[in-house]
């Protein structure tokens, strides 16, 4: 399939949701279909669908590498750093090894495991 990124999402969003009718009555598939039309609506909503465009061709980039914005070697180091003030919601760090997801909850910034691709090992041939 060709990377296209100046697909019309409109388009996309009445696709899915076709595709959606075929599914049975509140089933799993239509279910999750309904979210993707909605998380699509939500993009153009917040007119970031050019930020999704350059997502979208990022996913499909193999040149692609994670960018890791600081490296801890332990929690408590990674824990002082997010409560300076100096965090930015999205930063990926490593602490330890491990990579994670600077996010912004309702009671402030926290942590989010997100495996860094080293840490899942090389890609399975055999899975699609």
């Amino acid at each position: 399939m060709e990377n296209v990124t100046n697909f019309n999402l409109d388009a996309v969003i009445q696709a899915v949701d076709s595709v959606g009718k075929t599914c049975q009555a509140g089933s799993t598939e239509e279910e999750a279909l309904r979210i993707a039309a909605i998380s699509l609506l939500y993009v153009r909503h917040l007119k970031k669908v050019d930020d999704f465009r350059r997502y979208y061709a990022e996913f499909f980039d193999p040149s692609f590498q994670v960018k890791v914005a600081h490296s801890f070697a332990t929690k408590g180091e990674a824990d002082a750093w997010l409560a300076s003030g100096k965090a930015i919601d999205g930063e990926r760090v490593s602490i330890a090894g491990q990579g994670f997801l600077v996010v912004q909850l309702p009671k402030g910034l926290k942590f989010l495991r997100n495996p860094l691709p080293e840490e899942l090992g090389p890609p399975n041939p055999e899975s699609p």
